[in-house]
Protein backbone atom coordinates (compact mmCIF):
# COMPACT_ATOMS: atom_id res chain seq x y z
CA UNK A 1 0.00 0.00 0.00
CA UNK A 2 2.83 2.45 0.72
CA UNK A 3 4.18 1.23 -2.33
CA UNK A 4 1.38 2.31 -4.18
CA UNK A 5 0.48 5.69 -2.26
CA UNK A 6 4.01 6.82 -3.13
CA UNK A 7 3.75 6.06 -6.73
CA UNK A 8 0.77 7.74 -7.43
CA UNK A 9 2.07 10.78 -5.54
CA UNK A 10 4.99 10.75 -7.78
CA UNK A 11 2.80 10.35 -10.79
CA UNK A 12 1.01 13.58 -9.74
CA UNK A 13 3.80 15.41 -9.38
CA UNK A 14 4.86 14.27 -13.03
CA UNK A 15 1.61 15.16 -13.53
CA UNK A 16 1.57 19.18 -12.05
CA UNK A 17 5.21 19.72 -13.76
CA UNK A 18 4.11 18.31 -17.41
CA UNK A 19 0.58 19.07 -17.63
CA UNK A 20 0.17 15.47 -19.20
CA UNK A 21 1.51 11.82 -18.61
CA UNK A 22 1.54 8.56 -20.68
CA UNK A 23 0.56 5.00 -19.53
CA UNK A 24 4.04 3.75 -21.42
CA UNK A 25 5.99 6.23 -19.92
CA UNK A 26 4.89 5.43 -16.47
CA UNK A 27 4.82 1.65 -17.34
CA UNK A 28 8.67 1.82 -17.99
CA UNK A 29 9.62 4.48 -15.11
CA UNK A 30 7.92 2.08 -12.09
CA UNK A 31 8.39 -0.92 -13.70
CA UNK A 32 4.73 -2.19 -12.97
CA UNK A 33 2.13 -3.44 -15.51
CA UNK A 34 -0.34 -1.41 -17.85
CA UNK A 35 -3.08 -2.32 -15.46
CA UNK A 36 -1.12 -1.09 -12.84
CA UNK A 37 -0.60 2.24 -13.89
CA UNK A 38 -4.54 2.58 -15.48
CA UNK A 39 -5.57 1.93 -11.87
CA UNK A 40 -3.47 4.91 -10.84
CA UNK A 41 -4.53 7.13 -13.00
CA UNK A 42 -7.92 6.28 -12.17
CA UNK A 43 -7.49 6.91 -8.77
CA UNK A 44 -6.23 9.99 -9.26
CA UNK A 45 -9.00 11.29 -11.76
CA UNK A 46 -11.27 10.65 -8.83
CA UNK A 47 -9.52 12.86 -6.84
CA UNK A 48 -10.63 15.46 -9.25
CA UNK A 49 -6.95 15.99 -9.95
CA UNK A 50 -6.73 14.64 -13.95
CA UNK A 51 -8.71 13.58 -16.28
CA UNK A 52 -7.84 10.62 -18.33
CA UNK A 53 -7.41 10.70 -21.50
CA UNK A 54 -6.42 8.39 -25.14
CA UNK A 55 -3.06 6.41 -23.46
CA UNK A 56 -2.74 8.63 -20.64
CA UNK A 57 -3.80 11.49 -18.59
CA UNK A 58 -4.01 15.13 -18.24
CA UNK A 59 -3.57 17.40 -15.48
CA UNK A 60 -6.87 19.13 -14.37
CA UNK A 61 -6.06 21.35 -11.73
CA UNK A 62 -3.09 23.78 -13.05
CA UNK A 63 -1.09 25.10 -10.01
CA UNK A 64 -2.34 28.87 -9.02
CA UNK A 65 -0.43 32.07 -9.89
CA UNK A 66 1.95 33.06 -7.09
CA UNK A 67 1.34 36.32 -5.73
CA UNK A 68 3.95 38.69 -4.15
CA UNK A 69 4.11 38.99 0.05
CA UNK A 70 1.77 42.46 -0.22
CA UNK A 71 -0.59 40.94 -2.59
CA UNK A 72 -1.09 38.21 -0.14
CA UNK A 73 -1.11 40.71 2.99
CA UNK A 74 -3.96 42.48 1.28
CA UNK A 75 -6.45 38.66 1.12
CA UNK A 76 -8.45 37.67 3.91
CA UNK A 77 -6.77 39.30 6.21
CA UNK A 78 -9.36 39.37 9.13
CA UNK A 79 -10.06 35.57 8.81
CA UNK A 80 -5.43 35.07 8.77
CA UNK A 81 -5.83 37.68 11.86
CA UNK A 82 -8.22 35.16 13.18
CA UNK A 83 -5.86 32.40 12.78
CA UNK A 84 -2.90 33.68 13.48
CA UNK A 85 -4.38 34.70 17.33
CA UNK A 86 -5.75 31.49 17.86
CA UNK A 87 -2.16 29.91 16.85
CA UNK A 88 -0.25 32.27 19.23
CA UNK A 89 -2.38 30.77 22.14
CA UNK A 90 -0.30 27.67 21.74
CA UNK A 91 2.68 29.28 22.48
CA UNK A 92 3.87 28.74 26.15
CA UNK A 93 6.74 30.21 28.34
CA UNK A 94 9.72 28.63 26.97
CA UNK A 95 8.77 27.20 24.32
CA UNK A 96 10.97 27.31 21.42
CA UNK A 97 9.03 27.91 18.18
CA UNK A 98 10.16 28.18 14.32
CA UNK A 99 7.57 30.40 12.07
CA UNK A 100 7.82 29.83 8.71
CA UNK A 101 7.41 33.00 6.03
CA UNK A 102 4.19 33.98 4.47
CA UNK A 103 1.25 36.16 5.44
CA UNK A 104 -0.84 33.95 7.68
CA UNK A 105 2.04 33.18 9.67
CA UNK A 106 3.19 36.52 9.52
CA UNK A 107 0.04 37.39 11.46
CA UNK A 108 0.81 34.83 14.22
CA UNK A 109 4.46 37.33 14.91
CA UNK A 110 1.66 40.04 15.22
CA UNK A 111 0.33 38.09 18.33
CA UNK A 112 3.29 37.35 20.17
CA UNK A 113 4.04 40.55 21.27
CA UNK A 114 3.04 40.23 24.69
CA UNK A 115 4.96 36.80 24.96
CA UNK A 116 7.29 35.69 27.37
CA UNK A 117 10.44 33.34 27.34
CA UNK A 118 10.25 32.11 23.99
CA UNK A 119 12.76 31.74 21.09
CA UNK A 120 12.01 32.11 17.74
CA UNK A 121 13.41 31.52 14.77
CA UNK A 122 12.17 32.28 10.96
CA UNK A 123 13.27 32.68 7.60
CA UNK A 124 10.62 35.46 6.67
CA UNK A 125 12.08 39.05 6.50
CA UNK A 126 8.59 40.65 7.42
CA UNK A 127 8.73 38.28 10.47
CA UNK A 128 11.44 39.27 11.85
CA UNK A 129 10.94 43.08 11.59
CA UNK A 130 7.54 42.16 13.65
CA UNK A 131 9.05 40.64 16.27
CA UNK A 132 12.48 42.85 16.44
CA UNK A 133 11.14 44.38 19.52
CA UNK A 134 9.37 42.26 20.63
CA UNK A 135 10.80 42.07 24.59
CA UNK A 136 9.81 38.33 25.71
CA UNK A 137 11.03 37.29 22.29
CA UNK A 138 14.50 35.55 21.57
CA UNK A 139 14.75 36.16 17.70
CA UNK A 140 17.02 34.06 15.43
CA UNK A 141 17.09 34.33 11.56
CA UNK A 142 17.93 31.34 9.35
CA UNK A 143 20.20 33.32 7.14
CA UNK A 144 20.53 32.23 3.10
CA UNK A 145 19.87 34.20 -0.20
CA UNK A 146 16.97 36.57 -0.32
CA UNK A 147 14.20 36.00 -2.35
CA UNK A 148 12.28 39.40 -2.64
CA UNK A 149 8.74 38.03 -4.20
CA UNK A 150 8.21 36.65 -0.54
CA UNK A 151 10.69 38.45 1.35
CA UNK A 152 11.99 35.20 2.35
CA UNK A 153 15.50 33.58 2.95
CA UNK A 154 16.32 30.76 1.32
CA UNK A 155 18.87 28.03 -0.28
CA UNK A 156 21.77 25.62 1.66
CA UNK A 157 22.64 28.26 4.26
CA UNK A 158 18.64 28.56 5.57
CA UNK A 159 18.51 24.33 5.45
CA UNK A 160 22.17 24.19 7.58
CA UNK A 161 21.63 26.70 9.96
CA UNK A 162 18.40 24.24 11.16
CA UNK A 163 20.85 21.37 12.07
CA UNK A 164 21.90 23.03 15.76
CA UNK A 165 18.21 22.96 16.73
CA UNK A 166 15.16 21.25 17.97
CA UNK A 167 12.18 23.27 18.21
CA UNK A 168 8.70 22.39 20.07
CA UNK A 169 6.76 23.67 17.32
CA UNK A 170 6.75 24.76 13.51
CA UNK A 171 4.18 26.90 12.55
CA UNK A 172 3.76 26.46 8.38
CA UNK A 173 2.33 28.46 5.85
CA UNK A 174 1.45 26.75 2.60
CA UNK A 175 0.39 27.84 -0.80
CA UNK A 176 -1.95 24.43 -1.35
CA UNK A 177 -3.32 21.61 0.68
CA UNK A 178 -4.44 18.52 -0.92
CA UNK A 179 -6.01 15.33 0.55
CA UNK A 180 -4.24 13.30 -1.90
CA UNK A 181 -0.76 15.38 -2.80
CA UNK A 182 -0.46 16.91 0.05
CA UNK A 183 1.29 19.91 1.48
CA UNK A 184 2.78 22.37 -1.53
CA UNK A 185 4.30 25.72 -2.18
CA UNK A 186 5.21 27.65 -5.66
CA UNK A 187 8.91 27.76 -4.85
CA UNK A 188 11.28 24.50 -5.45
CA UNK A 189 14.24 26.19 -2.91
CA UNK A 190 10.94 27.08 -0.31
CA UNK A 191 9.50 23.90 -0.71
CA UNK A 192 12.79 22.35 0.56
CA UNK A 193 13.63 24.00 3.50
CA UNK A 194 10.12 24.05 4.56
CA UNK A 195 10.48 19.90 4.37
CA UNK A 196 13.49 20.51 6.45
CA UNK A 197 11.67 22.29 8.97
CA UNK A 198 9.41 19.81 8.99
CA UNK A 199 11.85 17.38 10.07
CA UNK A 200 13.48 19.58 13.60
CA UNK A 201 10.25 19.68 14.73
CA UNK A 202 8.29 17.53 17.31
CA UNK A 203 4.66 19.36 16.18
CA UNK A 204 4.00 20.65 13.09
CA UNK A 205 1.01 23.31 13.03
CA UNK A 206 -0.16 24.30 9.47
CA UNK A 207 -1.94 28.01 9.26
CA UNK A 208 -3.85 28.20 6.32
CA UNK A 209 -7.28 30.21 5.36
CA UNK A 210 -9.82 27.44 3.21
CA UNK A 211 -8.82 28.84 0.09
CA UNK A 212 -5.70 26.94 0.37
CA UNK A 213 -7.40 23.58 0.49
CA UNK A 214 -7.91 21.57 -2.69
CA UNK A 215 -5.18 23.32 -4.80
CA UNK A 216 -1.60 21.86 -5.37
CA UNK A 217 1.18 24.18 -6.05
CA UNK A 218 4.33 23.19 -8.33
CA UNK A 219 6.68 22.07 -5.29
CA UNK A 220 5.76 19.28 -2.91
CA UNK A 221 6.94 20.18 1.03
CA UNK A 222 4.94 17.00 2.39
CA UNK A 223 2.77 14.72 3.16
CA UNK A 224 -0.06 15.06 5.74
CA UNK A 225 0.68 12.26 7.72
CA UNK A 226 3.41 14.65 8.65
CA UNK A 227 1.61 16.97 10.06
CA UNK A 228 -0.34 17.48 13.74
CA UNK A 229 -2.89 20.34 13.66
CA UNK A 230 -4.47 22.29 10.91
CA UNK A 231 -5.88 26.16 12.01
CA UNK A 232 -8.16 27.49 9.52
CA UNK A 233 -11.42 28.93 9.28
CA UNK A 234 -15.22 28.21 8.92
CA UNK A 235 -14.67 27.95 4.71
CA UNK A 236 -13.13 24.63 4.74
CA UNK A 237 -15.23 21.96 4.06
CA UNK A 238 -16.72 18.51 5.10
CA UNK A 239 -14.70 16.51 3.06
CA UNK A 240 -11.41 18.34 3.91
CA UNK A 241 -12.59 18.47 7.60
CA UNK A 242 -13.26 14.87 7.97
CA UNK A 243 -10.25 13.57 5.57
CA UNK A 244 -7.60 15.58 7.74
CA UNK A 245 -9.85 14.24 10.55
CA UNK A 246 -9.51 10.76 9.42
CA UNK A 247 -5.43 10.89 9.26
CA UNK A 248 -5.27 12.08 13.37
CA UNK A 249 -5.05 15.95 12.67
CA UNK A 250 -6.66 18.03 14.63
CA UNK A 251 -8.58 20.74 13.24
CA UNK A 252 -8.89 24.17 14.69
CA UNK A 253 -11.45 26.42 13.36
CA UNK A 254 -10.44 30.16 13.97
CA UNK A 255 -13.26 32.96 13.74
CA UNK A 256 -12.82 36.37 13.16
CA UNK A 257 -14.57 38.71 15.87
CA UNK A 258 -17.88 39.91 14.63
Amino acid sequence: MRNTRQRRQQILQMLVLQGNVQVAELVERFGVSSVTIRADLTHIESQGLATRNHGGAALVRTPPPEQNIHEKDALNLPLKDAIGAHAARLVRPGDNIIIDSGSTTMTLARHLHLHRDITVMTNGLNIAWELANAPGVELLLTGGLLRKQSLSLQGSQAEASLNAYSFDTLFLGVDGLDLQFGLTTHHEAEASLNHRMVEHARRVVVLTDASKFGRVSLHRIGRLDQIHTVITDAGISSEYREGLQRLGIEVIIAEPPP
